[in-house]
């Protein structure tokens, strides 16, 4: 049984969501009900769904006793971390076939590089991406005639896109089917050196792009813990992916080994199989606070606190930054991971990885250990790890220790006695803020603002001098109604070199940092945001800010009479508008809803 503080907040959830979730229950129900989806397919479309399949794959699918399972995949060669996904589809279905299914190529999801687009104008499509993959996966299983799928994602916006609509289609049973990270480069910390030194102007480009190809120079998901890492957690201790499946590096035999157990898994919890387990019904409460504390525990990106909301509500569930925040008091921080300290994930994985993140956290109470997954009842086996013996895969149990204390440790001696993450209240609106990495005499900043309307100006500012000071910057108008909210990742490597320098600094903005973000204080997603008429707009240049992590505080020091009556600038957004597809984005920075509710356009 979990711990009090764990056990609270998931009944707060589920009593908060009783009405929506059994309104989703009941509509898969419904879908369940009617049986294997190709049966009662017309015999003209079912004819038009497999056209193109061999005669063996014909004739399994003209009968309804055999299932067919979608392929899924966010495959492109230029990602990195989705190029090993190439050589899925023949695995699976070679493994699939022969385990007595067939399974077909569904549809593929883009997939864009928040690597490639940082501090470009295609970021302002980031964020809105999410809801695309969603749109387009839900376009992939619309034809009705699966009764399972294998979903292919990685990166930031990839996993949570998937699964919002693998949870639209929560009658089916799903398995979540990762590529692993790249074998490790340069360390990250030689990497953000690198990075600063340019910033002062000490290195030129040529050096910069060494530093930069050295660390993203493989296959593989990039190495530190950013939103791509998390997502591979999140969906592991959520009993999603195959226990240990996260962190195995690509193109090697156990990394296939665990792709063809996934396909054959997949079929035995089909309505067809013998172990029915329809996404829908894994997803539910436990399974989510699970998720929201193996984010804590490592310390993961706080992209989540968005992504995590919408994911609950497509599930039928409601989930507040408040449950983030009451657990993160009770979570203690067991991994250092770069942004959160040197080590990279092959270190993390080494070390014990996923097994043993969650034999600990289990064996602390901090789990809901009854958590249904796709692997079968409760998280017991996830403590295991995967091995090959000769060609067999096989599932050992772990070593109770640590094999490397300083990247990841046991509950008796946590790196933190909480989770690493805050929630920012005051009369600036409610924020984010990720402490994990920030040295305690950071976490108190009090300074004037310097207002900015995006990070070219900031950085114009940085470069002429003019920043050698204790300042707060406000970066306004970039939330998802404003520009799509892009990271704000260039600040980055500024904001540290001014820190380095003895200045008390700090970031509050309506907009989001990288899932990398670190060591200073950045108060992020504040909300509501200023295109809303959020109060963040109201804030002046020299304006006295004060962000205090112990407390829990973001406010700005203004009497709370002058600061409302303010009028909000009239601030021109034309430039964000238009370029690069952004006019085709229109109707979604239209229907967006907050960061606190998700950010998604499916309200």
């Amino acid at each position: 049984m979990p711990v009090a503080p764990i056990a609270a907040v998931t009944r707060r959830i589920r009593e908060r969501s009783s009405g929506s979730r059994a309104a989703y229950l009941a509509r898969l129900e419904a879908a369940i009900s009617q049986g294997v989806q190709r049966g009662g397919v017309g015999c003209g479309n079912l004819a038009h769904a497999f056209a193109a399949c061999g005669a063996a794959d014909k004739a399994d699918l003209k009968a309804t006793d055999k299932p067919n399972i979608a392929i899924v995949s966010a495959y492109n060669d230029m990602l990195s971390a989705h190029q090993p996904l190439e050589r899925f589809p023949a695995l699976i279905k070679e493994a699939v076939r022969a385990a007595g299914g067939v399974a077909q190529f569904a549809g593929g999801v883009p997939a864009m590089c928040d690597g490639v687009t940082q501090g470009r104008s295609g970021m302002e499509l980031s964020l809105f991406s999410r809801d695309v993959i969603a749109l387009a996966a839900a376009v992939a299983l619309s034809h009705d005639v699966f009764d399972g799928a294998l979903m292919l994602g990685v990166c930031d916006k990839i996993v949570p896109g998937l699964l919002i609509a693998g949870l639209r289609f929560g009658h089916l049973p799903m398995i979540f089917v990762p590529a692993g990270p790249m074998p490790s480069g340069l360390s990250n910390s030689e990497k953000a050196r690198i990075r600063q030194l340019h910033a002062e102007g000490k290195v030129g480009r040529g050096e910069l792009l060494e530093a930069e190809m050295q660390s993203y120079h493989a296959p593989g998901t990039c190495t530190f813990y950013g939103t791509a890492n998390s997502n591979q957690m999140l969906m592991e201790i959520m009993g999603l992916h195959l226990p240990g499946a996260s962190f195995v590096n690509p193109n090697t035999k156990l990394r296939d080994a665990l792709t063809i157990a996934a396909a054959r898994r997949v079929l035995a919890i089909t309505a067809l199989g013998n172990e029915f387990s329809p996404i829908g019904r894994l997803m539910d409460e436990r399974a989510l606070v699970n998720g929201m504390v193996g984010l804590l525990a490592t310390g993961g990106s706080t992209n989540h606190t968005i992504h995590l909301t919408a994911i609950a509500a497509a599930a039928g569930l409601r989930i507040t930054w408040e449950d983030l925040n009451d657990l993160s008091e009770h979570v203690p921080l067991l991994a250092r991971i770069y942004p959160n300290g040197p080590a990279d994930v092959n270190q993390f994985q080494r070390a014990g990885g996923m097994p043993l993140l969650i034999a600990n956290l289990l064996d602390r109470g901090l789990l809901h250990e009854d958590a249904r997954t796709v692997w079968g009842e409760g998280l017991a086996a996830y403590r295991t790890r995967p091995v090959l013996d000769g060609d067999i895969l096989a599932w050992q149990p772990i070593s109770s220790a640590s094999a490397d204390e300083t990247v990841l440790r046991t509950t008796e001696h946590p790196f933190s006695p909480d989770g690493g993450l805050r929630i920012l209240n005051g009369n600036l609106g409610q924020a984010v803020i990720k402490t994990s990495a920030i040295k305690p005499e950071n976490q108190l900043v009090e300074a004037p603002a310097r207002i900015f309307h995006d990070q070219e100006g900031f950085l114009e500012a940085f470069r002429a001098g003019r920043l050698a000071r204790d300042f707060v910057a406000v970066i306004q108008y970039q939330g998802p109604k404003a520009n799509g909210m892009p990271e704000l990742h260039k600040l980055t490597p500024a904001l540290g070199v001014l820190q380095d320098r003895g200045f008390h600094v700090a970031v509050v903005t309506d907009g989001r940092m990288s899932g990398a973000s670190g060591k200073v204080p950045a108060a992020i997603h504040v909300s509501p945001e200023c295109a809303a008429g959020g109060p963040l707009a109201r804030v002046r240049d020299g304006d006295p800010i004060r962000l205090d992590c112990r407390t829990g505080r973001l406010e700005v020091l203004v009497d709370s009479e002058t600061f409302l009556s303010r009028a909000l600038p009239d601030i021109d957004l034309s430039a964000n508008e238009a370029g690069l597809g952004r006019e085709l984005f229109a109707p979604f920075r239209r229907a967006v809803n907050g960061a606190d509710e998700g950010a998604t356009i499916f309200a």
